[in-house]
């Protein structure tokens, strides 16, 4: 089995091959990530790229979208991914029968993929030690899928509090010392589980 992922941001790559390694059984299947430069990019291109899959999809491959919710209504922005590929004769997770064969599976990180990093509150820890292991105890950060006004945002408040980047929150840097440490088996975010 091969697992295609296309995601909107090289954020979301770096925490993905971190990440995949621990999901994927080692020397069952294979996955690649394309990355698209942000969410309008991704969905401006989606129908081209799911009609040239469509072409010459392999029975064995399943196509991953994770795309982030941001401000969007959940279910409009699923729906929307949803149309796309059944535009382009896609059979998705949600609108196949259970006879046809899945192709595509489109998932959102609720409200930012920074989220799965609230999620794992242990691994946000041993990332930045000066972070308190009891964050996730904390009425804002208890459901990580909840956190208001931005979740990259959240997380660089949390980061710049304990004396890390008063620059400003490098994603990809964050990204990939965050997901070194994750295990998806403890993390909390509902939107990581799903995926």
């Amino acid at each position: 089995m091969h697992f295609e992922f296309l995601v909107e941001e090289d954020s979301a790559e770096v925490a993905l091959r971190n990440l995949l390694p621990k999901i994927i059984e080692r020397g069952s299947s294979s996955y690649g990530i394309r990355v698209f430069q942000g969410k309008q990019d991704l969905l401006k291109k989606l129908p081209d790229r799911f009609g040239g899959y469509r072409r010459s999809l392999p029975d064995d491959w399943l196509i991953l979208v994770l795309i982030d919710r941001d401000q969007e209504d959940c279910v409009q922005l699923k729906n929307k991914l949803e149309r796309i590929a059944q535009r382009a004769g896609l059979n998705t997770k949600s609108q196949s029968s259970r006879r046809a064969k899945v192709q595509v599976l489109n998932r959102l990180a609720i409200e930012e993929l920074e989220a799965w990093f609230f999620g794992d509150v242990t691994a946000l820890h041993m990332a930045y030690p000066r972070i308190s292991k009891n964050l996730d105890k904390k009425r804002n950060y208890r459901d990580p899928d909840a956190i208001q006004g931005g979740t990259w945002e959240a997380l660089q408040r949390v980061l710049q509090r304990a004396g890390y980047y008063p620059g400003g929150l490098p994603k990809k840097e964050a990204a990939r010392r965050i997901s070194f440490f994750m295990d998806p088996m403890r993390n909390t975010s509902r939107s990581f589980q799903v995926l």
